[in-house]
């Protein structure tokens, strides 16, 4: 897997805003529920996309969290290096340090062709497209089911 499973779950988590029909704060017992991922763990991942000025975050008992922008604004990329940083683009895939032009391991040209491949799709990509898609196919962001079932909770 080329992200981490908080990167996976940040982008599940920011998907489920962006598919939102309003601003207000989610709670992220909600979202945690709905998403089918830890409170704690996902409490974590939220407080970094915060950081990170993705997110805004609101205390209190109508609290939770809300995009900081448009979902139209937030690329694949922004919440993949908020998480995971630059790392999937700039290490060698067999983890060999030094790896480069001079010193390429056996993978080293493909792997750089398909990054950048990689990195282009995660920069062009904005979260309201991914989450529109979603709910349009009704395709899959839990293991149970897609965006059909966030629909009637808003």
């Amino acid at each position: 897997m080329l992200l981490s499973k908080s990167c996976i779950y940040g982008l599940r988590a920011s998907l489920y805003l962006a598919s939102k029909k309003t601003d207000d704060f989610t709670p992220i017992r909600k979202m945690s529920d709905d998403l089918e991922i830890s409170f704690h763990f996902l409490t974590k991942i939220l407080q970094q996309l915060t950081a990170d000025d993705i997110l805004e975050s609101f205390k209190g008992p109508n609290g939770g969290v809300r995009l900081k922008r448009s979902g139209d604004e937030i690329t694949f990329m922004d919440i993949v290096m908020a998480i995971d940083g630059p790392a999937l683009f700039t290490e060698c895939a067999l983890g060999l340090p030094g790896c480069g032009v001079e010193k390429p391991c056996p993978f080293h040209d493909q792997w750089a062709e398909t990054r950048d491949n990689i990195k282009e799709m995660m920069e062009s990509t904005t979260i309201t497209e991914l989450a529109m898609k979603g709910k349009e196919e009704n395709l899959r962001l839990t293991a149970k089911g897609g965006f059909e079932k966030f629909l009637y909770n808003e």
